[in-house]
């Protein structure tokens, strides 16, 4: 972080100490105005201000730890929610498993009995058929067969086999009565135990219907928590860019790396050569005027949009600070925040910017919105072609080749043959420089 700061210095040493032929390319020549250099009533408001804008910070880092508590808290009884679903998910599975496993033993135990009772009623049948045969369907006369020794033996054998099947259907009957004694017993136990299961089945499915809406009902606080703190994070972004404003200071160098990154990203244009352009234009963000709309001389046209602008912000456009006006030629300030943006060319970009960014009414003084504003001027004026063009030197009108970065910021400046000598060439030099943010 040392190194980072160390490198930020050299770089505004650098832009402070370099000549630039007396020419005001939109950088203003005074840095915001620091709280310790002024005195009286205006020492004393801006100290107030100051005071407001840190205690604004504090509060909202207060807020963003306490809804970071909130939401880790609400994280973790969600995930428990879950594996309460999850585990109530894996009993109604295992309750339905056992309710079928019983339907099969009660399905299995009926037709056991379908069967014992199918093999008596087989039996029963041969029995009668046997008995007709041997007393109903007989031709001869007892006594006949009693004096005769073959048909006395086959009757009486006859009979023999007669009883013995009788008997054989009697044991089996025996058998079948208490086997469906038994089955019957089983099938209503077993038949209560469905029901028992089934109704543990519904208590176990009401519970996962409620575990259910209760982890809907946190996965949507969770989401809210989310939304607060991404939002309380954006407003504390905003209000450190006011204190930033307000005291003159620079961005922090993460923030700078990643709106440069994301401008990049969306656009295509190079990050060094944005970083080049952001540090030449606005000393990475630290240097974003020192004048008021009075001192800045602005003109009527930009003075309207200008206010427009304020408004839809909720500024005090009296006291919103814009770059001041050249010293060394005829012309006037009135360049916002870090990209040095005149108030009608943002209103030209407006649309794009609020597209690229997401941010539905951009801000000048906003530094994602800044460096986004920057990136999508300099796409437009050719800042992403490869290899280079032919122009008309603004020194000396004579046809020369430069590269189409060079071309996108002498477009950016205004042209000029100081421009094309001096301002692209020190934005192509401070280019490298990104890496080592």
């Amino acid at each position: 972080m040392k190194n980072k700061i160390k490198f930020l210095l050299l770089i505004v040493f650098f832009l402070g100490a370099s000549n630039i032929s007396g020419v005001d390319f939109g950088v203003s020549k005074a840095w915001a105005v620091d709280c310790d250099v002024l005195t009286g009533e205006e020492k004393t408001a801006c100290e107030d201000e100051k005071d407001d804008i840190e205690d604004d910070i504090e509060k909202l880092e207060k807020k963003i730890n306490k809804t970071e508590a909130e939401k880790a808290q609400l994280d973790s009884l969600l995930k428990k929610k879950q594996g309460a679903v999850y585990t109530t998910s894996q009993a109604i599975a295992n309750t339905q498993s056992q309710i079928d496993a019983t339907e099969k033993n009660i399905k299995n135990k009926k037709q056991y009995l379908e069967e014992l009772e199918k093999s008596i009623e087989k039996k029963k049948e041969a029995l009668r058929k046997t008995m007709q045969e041997n007393y109903v369907n007989s031709s001869q006369p007892f006594l006949f067969i009693f004096f005769d020794k073959d048909n006395f033996l086959d009757a009486v054998t006859s009979i023999d086999n007669l009883l013995r099947v009788k008997e054989e259907i009697l044991i089996l009957v025996d058998e079948i009565k208490k086997d469906r004694e038994s089955v019957k017993n089983e099938t209503v136990m077993l038949d209560n135990t469905v029901k028992e299961k089934e109704e543990l089945l519904d208590i176990k499915e009401s519970q996962k219907k409620a575990l259910e809406r209760e982890a809907y009902a946190i996965q949507e606080e969770v989401e809210e928590k989310a939304e607060s703190i991404e939002s309380l994070r954006s407003k504390l972004s905003e209000t450190k860019n006011d204190l930033n404003k307000l005291l003159g200071k620079s961005y922090d160098t993460n923030d700078v790396k990643e709106a440069i990154k994301f401008a990049s990203k969306q656009t295509g244009v190079r990050k060094g050569f944005l970083f080049g352009m952001l540090s030449i234009e606005s000393r990475l963000g630290a240097s974003v005027g020192g004048c008021d709309f009075k001192q800045s001389r602005m003109s009527a046209a930009r003075a309207t949009i200008f206010k427009d602008i304020c408004e839809e912000l909720d500024y005090n456009y009296k006291k919103q600070k814009v770059s001041c006006p050249p010293s060394s030629y005829k012309g006037t300030g009135g360049a916002m925040g870090a990209a040095q943006f005149m108030s009608d060319t943002w209103r030209g970009y407006e649309s794009k910017i609020a597209n690229a960014s997401g941010h539905s009414v951009p801000d000048p003084w906003n530094l994602v919105d800044g460096v986004m504003a920057m990136a999508l001027k300099l796409e437009n004026d050719g800042a992403t072609k490869g290899g280079k063009t032919t122009i008309a030197s603004p020194c000396n009108g004579k046809k020369i080749s430069i590269k189409w970065e060079e071309y996108a910021s002498l477009k950016y400046l205004g042209w000029s043959c100081y421009g094309l000598t001096n301002y692209a060439k020190r934005v192509q030099a401070l280019s490298g420089n990104y890496d080592q943010l």
